[in-house]
């Protein structure tokens, strides 16, 4: 980074100059779609995202690197008691991550994933929102620069997760100052049922947005004021990826929350992205339908962790390796369907729109 720079300076370079897809792949995927042995469009959704993933590698679809990338965070309002658990209770998680004995230790075996888990500082809590901004200008472009960094090693899919006690409250902030609306659409039952916290955190992001509304127009502002380091560093690591045309699933409320900072800044930004499954958290639906984006899978999940992506992964592999992997028609058979003025098999046969 530029050190002459403001912070940000060189980040607002780099949004508004994003690559796009590879269209002549895009094409040839497409072309390829058309000719496998299946009724058109029969494998629905499976079909779009393998020419997604050719579109965006530039290559025939294949998911050979696929990695989760979990980053953890703490944030200073949980002194409030935003949440049952104490923050300490995101390093004992990172712990049992690295032990093998989470989630997504399990699910990343059973797809065959790649896992990374970031430490982001968790015995310094970003500050107290409702009081100050949760991070400098400075700390908060570092944490978005080491997210960017983290995204190396030859990865061919990034599932983008988090971690952090508290970190639900800051997304119900982030979304409540990015699209407006009431506290209550961001906030409501789900992994806590107990009522006295539930009106805690309606209050605390009532609060936090009040007290910052005059500098939330800027959405690298609203991120250092109202997120925390693992919202910053999802950031950095869907931008990196898109600088290298890494396909993304992105998974739960938080991580949907730090796209959607993203999305603020350049409605393009997430066009590489896939959005992995809708969480039970209730704020998670309207995020994504302002994102326009449809989640993969909905099993009433709220764990976070990357858990969500990791599974939508599987699909992700399993579109891939049916587009590469499916017999094709024979020039003389394709020419017959094409032809076929049997009714029953326009009916079944008919043509797909992408």
């Amino acid at each position: 980074m530029n050190m002459k720079s403001l912070p940000f300076d060189d980040f607002r370079t780099l949004m508004m100059n994003l690559p796009g897809p590879n269209q002549e792949i895009a094409a040839h995927a497409q072309k390829n779609n058309q000719n496998l042995k299946k009724p058109q469009g029969s494998l629905g959704r499976i079909e779009t995202i393998a020419m997604w993933l050719a579109a965006w590698t530039g290559r025939p679809p294949a998911v050979n690197r696929p990695l989760v990338a979990i980053f953890a965070g703490n944030h200073g309002i949980s002194r409030h008691g935003i949440t049952p658990l104490p923050t300490i209770a995101t390093q004992k998680m990172v712990k049992n991550f690295s032990s093998g004995g989470a989630a997504i230790n399990q699910i990343c075996m059973a797809y065959d994933l790649g896992l990374k888990v970031f430490d982001l500082a968790l015995d310094y809590p970003t500050d107290d929102i409702t009081e100050n901004a949760a991070l400098s200008e400075r700390d908060c472009a570092a944490t978005m620069a080491f997210g960017m960094e983290s995204v190396a090693g030859q990865t061919d899919l990034l599932c983008i997760g988090e971690v952090g006690i508290g970190n639900t409250t800051i997304a119900a902030a982030i979304n409540y100052a990015l699209y407006g609306g009431s506290v209550e659409d961001w906030i409501g039952a789900s992994s806590e049922s107990n009522k006295e916290i539930l009106n805690c955190k309606l209050e605390i992001v009532k609060k936090a947005v009040a007290f910052h509304r005059n500098h939330l127009s800027d959405p690298f502002e609203l991120m250092r004021r109202l997120g925390g380091r693992e919202i910053a560093a999802m950031a950095g690591a869907i931008l990196a990826a898109r600088i290298q045309r890494i396909p993304v699933i992105i998974d739960g409320y938080a991580s949907t929350a730090a796209a959607s900072i993203l999305k603020a800044i350049n409605p393009s930004a997430l066009d590489h992205c896939l959005l992995g499954h809708l969480s039970k958290e209730p704020g998670h639906l309207l995020a994504t339908t302002f994102l326009g984006k449809t989640p993969l899978l909905s099993l009433e999940m709220c764990l976070g962790e990357g858990t969500g992506a990791a599974l939508a992964a599987g699909i992700v592999k399993a579109a891939a390796a049916c587009h590469s992997g499916m017999s094709t028609f024979s020039k003389d058979e394709t020419n017959y369907y094409k032809n076929s003025s049997n009714t029953e098999f326009s009916k079944s046969w008919g043509n797909y729109i992408l």
